[in-house]
């Protein structure tokens, strides 16, 4: 059984309960301002960030996007949904070990993919801005690795 106790004792995604994908179309955010969106221009009422179409299509920024987490600290693999073309990582914070949960999506788009990209906090009221942060360096790490290719 999961408990908040054993998420912040476990390592890696341990102690968490499965990753079940996200409905960006139904997403709601919390009242809390533990949170960040990024989404496609208009794709989502309550996004905090726009994100301009990537240069390439979803098909070709797939792979891109599932090693995305990949080396960096304290990131890991949570869930992936192929099909929709989703992944999910657990962030997990280096002083207390608290789980964020990152969830990224492709979609398909006339000028090139679409993005939406959140990051939630699991436990407390306010994260001091670090899921705001984390999606503003993986928005540039992402398109970084885009121009690599």
């Amino acid at each position: 059984m999961s408990t908040p106790i054993t998420a912040l004792l476990a390592r890696g995604a341990g102690g968490l309960p499965p990753a079940t994908p996200v409905d960006f179309a139904r997403l709601r955010l919390p009242a809390s301002p533990n949170t960040c969106l990024a989404a496609p221009p208009g794709a989502h009422p309550e996004a905090q960030i726009s994100v301009p179409p990537l240069p390439v299509d979803a098909a070709t920024a797939w792979p891109v996007l599932r090693g995305l987490g990949d080396g960096m600290p304290r990131v890991f693999r949570y869930g992936e949904w192929p099909e929709r073309r989703q992944m999910q990582w657990v962030a997990r914070s280096a002083l207390m070990n608290y789980p964020d949960i990152v969830a990224a999506e492709l979609v398909p788009g006339p000028a090139g993919a679409g993005l939406f990209l959140y990051s939630r906090s699991l436990f407390g009221w306010s994260d001091l801005g670090v899921n705001r942060k984390r999606v503003e360096s993986w928005l540039a790490a992402l398109d970084a690795a885009l121009r690599r290719r």
